[in-house]
């Protein structure tokens, strides 16, 4: 079911900002005041994933300017803005989509820069904006957010890191990522994306249900041909964790999953192999340690996640196939050429600037 709007004139009216919402009643009533009030012109949307609580009434009653979309069934972030934007598609026409998490504070003029560099830039088909910290304290909200900061990296393994955070070391924001520039990954906590690059893509792949869907597209997109960057005069602040908590053992299996698929699917022929078993071992490294740490649901987690991969690997294959994977890692922009795990670790580099610049794409 969907109510319709019609966009107030702005910069920005042709650009869909789609909040995704599951029970997430007290984001909305927080933060989407702000998405409204900050919206330029473009058309804000929820859509719902079969809430239980009265998510659904509050946007009905408290903001009736949103155009609300309401999923039968909880699809998962993947399926749920897949079927969200697919009638998005067949209703309206709009150029671009903002996948917004229902936990961000969007700032004065964040979607203006955003929308500009793709127009500007023919090339480009997803854009993020810094992800900093939201938090009451101002340091904390000063730091970089773990999902996103200063644009997506991956490194010669496909491990995900950010400039601003590597691992769960966060930096300060001092304007030292003010720049724009091409990125692995654009994060799914905000992301302005082409209508056209998306529905090519055949959008997020829904066997993902969650985290790394994002990374998976933006790898699709610039073996397509496109490009994905970071505009670091846009800011939002991200809460995090506002779904699914970074200590949860569902989340750790979702990690470990969805990363070993995503090396899967996306890694060219030549390099599969090596970067396959690498990826293997380091994970049964990972389990390891977290059972040493007690941590045993955890441990279970990663070898779930193992198992499920090899059970569904016809589908990884099948998507392959229609995604062909293309681009060698020292033809990728933003990819470490070395382990991230080792300089972390073993080296002791802790933030993005220690790690050797040799090692990346120059651009």
């Amino acid at each position: 079911m969907a109510s319709d709007t019609t966009a107030t004139p702005g910069p920005c009216a042709d650009v869909a900002v789609v909040i995704l919402n599951w029970n997430g009643r007290r984001w909305l009533e927080q933060f989407l005041p702000t998405v409204l009030a900050h919206a330029d012109g473009a058309t804000v949307v929820v859509a719902d994933n079969a809430s239980t609580d009265d998510s659904v009434a509050l946007v009905a009653c408290d903001f009736p300017q949103v155009r609300l979309i309401q999923n039968a069934d909880n699809l998962g972030f993947c399926e749920g803005y897949n079927q969200a934007l697919e009638v998005l598609r067949t209703t309206a026409a709009f150029r671009y989509y903002v996948l917004l998490n229902s936990d961000v504070e969007v700032t004065a003029g964040w979607l203006p820069p955003l929308r500009t560099l793709l127009e500007q830039q023919p090339n480009v088909a997803a854009v993020q904006p810094k992800i900093l910290q939201y938090s009451t304290d101002t340091a904390e909200r000063a730091q970089f957010e773990y999902a996103g900061a200063g644009g997506g990296y991956l490194d010669r393994l496909g491990y995900p890191f950010c400039r601003g955070r590597l691992f769960d070391t966060l930096e300060t924001d001092r304007g030292q990522y003010n720049d724009a520039r091409p990125v692995a990954w654009a994060t799914g906590a905000c992301l302005l994306v082409r209508a056209a690059a998306w529905h090519a893509m055949d959008g997020l792949d829904a066997a993902y249900f969650a985290h790394m869907e994002e990374i998976d597209l933006c790898w699709r997109l610039w073996n397509a041909g496109h490009e994905v960057w970071y505009q670091g005069s846009s800011t939002v602040f991200h809460v995090g964790g506002g779904t699914l908590a970074k200590s949860n053992p569902h989340k750790t299996y979702l990690n470990f999953r969805n990363g070993l698929a995503l090396v899967y699917k996306n890694s060219p022929t030549s390099e599969l192999p090596s970067v396959l078993a690498q990826r293997l071992l380091l994970d049964w490294v990972a389990a390891l340690r977290l059972l040493a740490q007690g941590q045993v649901a955890d441990c279970r987690a990663v070898l779930r996640a193992h198992w499920y991969v090899v059970r569904h690997v016809r589908h990884w294959q099948l998507r392959r196939r229609q995604f062909p994977p293309r681009l060698r890692i020292a033809e990728r922009p933003g990819v470490y050429r070395g382990s991230l795990v080792w300089a972390y670790f073993a080296k002791g580099k802790r933030v993005f600037p220690a790690l050797n610049r040799k090692l990346f794409k120059k651009m």
